[in-house]
């Protein structure tokens, strides 16, 4: 008996009714699967903290923008970085993780998000999480 694939939300942490925020995220399946999953997804910058922050990264310079997603969530909330994976790609797990940590979170899990792109998560360390 084959086991069955975990559905990519359920891999990201998107539970009902979790606050999430999407950046330059533009695969109409993933943004349809995840108003599916939780009516509470602005497209930008929240009004109020969220618990999700899924960005689309291209360079490096993009990854400078994670400093600034870090003011978005709540402290037990996660910062999602996709990027095209592969050989090609012009950015590496290390450059994903050097920028987490200069931004002052931490790389704590890694997700296939598509065929051609991957996903990796940071977050607050528990010594360094805000109070609420």
């Amino acid at each position: 008996m084959a086991e069955t694939e975990k559905p990519l939300l359920d891999k990201l942490g998107v539970k009902p009714g979790s606050r999430v925020a999407v950046v330059d995220v533009e695969d109409d399946w993933f943004l349809k699967d995840l108003k599916s999953r939780t009516r509470d997804v602005v497209s930008g910058r929240p009004r109020t903290p969220c618990d999700l922050v899924f960005y689309a990264a291209k360079t490096l310079r993009d990854l400078d923008r994670i400093r600034e997603f870090k003011t978005w969530i709540e402290p037990d909330g996660a910062v999602w970085v996709i990027r095209p994976k592969g050989p090609a790609s012009p950015l590496r797990d290390t450059d994903l993780i050097a920028a987490g940590l200069d931004a002052g979170l931490v790389d704590n899990k890694i997700a296939s998000y598509s065929a051609t792109h991957g996903a990796m998560r940071f977050v607050f360390r528990l010594r360094d999480r805000p109070s609420r």
